[in-house]
C-alpha cells in the first residue's frame, strides 16, 4: 500500500483538487505542502492533531511540509466555523502564540536544512502597501463566489465585517508567496477550509500560470457529529502545563465505544492490519482498544515516560493496584494558607479539580469528593499544613478526577 492509499484507508482525505496530480507527487515524495495554524493561543490542542499527524506521515513519506504560522493572518481572524467576530489579539500576544508553536510541532515533524520548514506570513503581510495589493491581487476575485463560500455564507445572517471577509484573499496570497518563495506546490487543511484553500491555486494559476493543488482532511467528529478535543473545562491542549500529560491521557481513554476505532485509524501510526483485527472486538475489549489508543497519543505528544506514569496513576486509580506516585501534583505555598489552615474548596480549585468554588462546594455537598479515601461531607473543611508534607495527600472528585496535594 502506497502513501496515498494509506491516507485513504485510514479516512483522512475529504476534498481534492486533482487526485491523480496529488497522489502521484505523494507518492514519488515530490509534495512540498504547507499547513497553516493561527496563533489563537498559545498552545496547539486536539484540533491541530489530524494536521499534525497527517505532516508527519507525508514527511515519513520523503515529503517536504512547510508549517506556516499566521502571524499576519492571527491579526484578523478566520471566520471559518465562527459565528461571531474573533477578540481581537495585540502584536505581541501573537508573536508569543507564534513561538510557542515550534516546540509542540517538532513532537511531529522534523525542521532542520532540507527538512521541515516553520514560516511566519507577517513576514510579508504586514509590512503590505494596501493600494498595490489591493490593484495587484483584488481584479482575481470575485466578490460573488466570495460570499457562496460556506465560511462567508454562514455568516451572512449575524453580520460579517470588512476586516473578516479579507480573510480568504490574505490566505490564498500565503500559498501565491509559498509557492514562489519555496516552490510550495499543495496546500492541506481542514475541510471547513475548501474555500480559501480554492482561492490560492486559483490565484497561482491567474497570476503564474501554473498549477497548484489543494486536499482537505476529514474533520475529527464524534459519532454524534461533534467536535473532538473539547471537554466541560475547554480544550485539550498539546501543552502540558495546561492539560496535563494524566488528563489528555484520560480524555482519549474515554472516548466513545463508537468512536475508538475511528480515532485509532486516523490518528495513530499503528498498522491498519492490527486496527482492523479490532474491528472484532466488543464489550471489554473495546476498553483495550480504548487503552491503547490513549497510550499511543500520549507518547505521541508527551513521550514514553509520561504516557507509562499516566497508565500507571490510571491503573492504581481504578484497577486498585499499582502505585499513585505518578498522579498529577500541585504543590501549595504559604499564601494558599490562611492563618495556618486551607479549606477543602481551595484545594479544589488549587488542583483544577473545580472551575470555582461555587463548582467545588457542589462536589463536596453532592459527596463526590474524597481525600485519601475518606469523602469529604462538610464544605467547611479545612486542614493544617503539615498534612500536605511529605507524599501529601491524595483528592479525588467524582470517578475520574484525581491530584496529589503537597507542600
Amino acid at each position: 500500500m502506497n502513501c496515498y492509499e494509506e491516507l485513504k484507508a485510514r479516512g483522512l482525505i475529504a476534498q481534492t483538487t486533482n487526485e491523480d496530480e496529488i497522489s502521484k507527487l505523494v507518492n514519488e515524495g515530490r509534495a512540498t505542502f504547507y499547513i497553516g495554524f493561527d496563533p489563537t493561543a498559545d498552545s496547539l490542542h486536539v484540533g491541530h492533531f489530524m494536521a499534525l499527524c497527517l505532516m508527519k506521515r507525508l514527511q515519513m513519506a520523503g515529503n517536504k511540509p512547510i508549517a506556516l504560522v499566521g502571524g499576519g493572518t492571527g491579526m484578523i481572524g478566520d471566520p471559518s466555523g465562527r459565528t461571531d467576530l474573533r477578540k481581537m489579539m495585540t502584536v505581541e500576544t501573537i508573536d508569543h502564540n507564534c513561538n510557542r508553536f515550534r516546540e509542540q510541532m517538532s513532537r511531529f515533524i522534523e525542521f532542520g536544512e532540507g527538512k521541515a520548514l516553520m514560516v511566519n506570513n507577517a513576514d510579508w503581510l504586514r509590512d503590505l502597501n494596501y493600494m498595490e495589493f489591493i490593484r495587484d491581487i483584488g481584479p482575481h476575485f470575485s466578490v460573488n463566489n466570495m460570499l457562496r463560500a460556506e465560511c462567508y455564507k454562514n455568516r451572512m445572517e449575524k453580520g460579517l465585517s470588512f476586516l473578516e471577509f479579507n480573510y480568504m484573499i490574505l490566505q490564498s496570497y500565503d500559498f501565491y508567496m509559498l509557492y514562489q518563495k519555496y516552490g510550495c506546490n499543495m496546500q492541506f487543511g481542514g475541510d471547513d477550509q475548501w474555500s480559501n484553500m480554492l482561492g490560492g491555486t486559483e490565484l497561482i494559476r491567474r497570476k503564474l500560470g501554473k498549477d497548484a493543488h489543494a486536499m482537505t482532511i476529514t474533520l475529527l467528529l464524534s459519532s454524534e457529529g461533534k467536535k473532538m478535543g473539547k471537554t466541560v473545562g475547554g480544550a485539550v491542549w498539546l501543552d502540558p502545563e495546561k492539560t496535563s500529560p494524566y488528563d489528555f491521557y484520560q480524555y482519549w481513554r474515554n472516548v466513545g465505544d463508537a468512536d475508538v476505532l475511528k480515532c485509532l485509524r486516523m490518528l495513530t501510526f499503528l498498522p491498519l492490519e492490527q486496527i482492523d483485527e479490532m474491528d472484532k472486538w466488543e464489550g471489554a475489549q473495546l476498553n483495550e482498544a480504548k487503552k491503547i489508543l490513549a497510550r499511543e497519543l500520549t507518547t505521541l505528544v508527551h513521550g514514553e515516560e509520561e504516557a507509562k506514569k499516566a497508565e500507571e496513576a490510571t491503573q492504581a486509580l481504578f484497577g486498585g493496584n499499582g502505585a499513585t506516585a505518578n498522579a498529577p501534583t500541585v504543590t501549595l505555598s504559604d499564601e494558599d494558607f490562611l492563618d495556618g489552615q486551607i479549606d477543602i474548596l481551595s484545594i479544589l480549585v488549587k488542583a483544577e479539580l473545580a472551575q470555582s468554588r461555587s463548582e467545588a462546594r457542589r462536589n463536596v455537598e453532592q459527596g463526590g469528593v474524597s481525600v485519601d479515601g475518606e469523602v469529604v461531607k462538610d464544605i467547611k473543611t479545612s486542614y493544617v499544613a503539615d498534612v500536605f508534607a511529605g507524599e501529601g495527600v491524595l483528592v479525588k472528585r467524582g470517578k475520574k478526577k484525581f491530584c496529589r496535594v503537597v507542600k
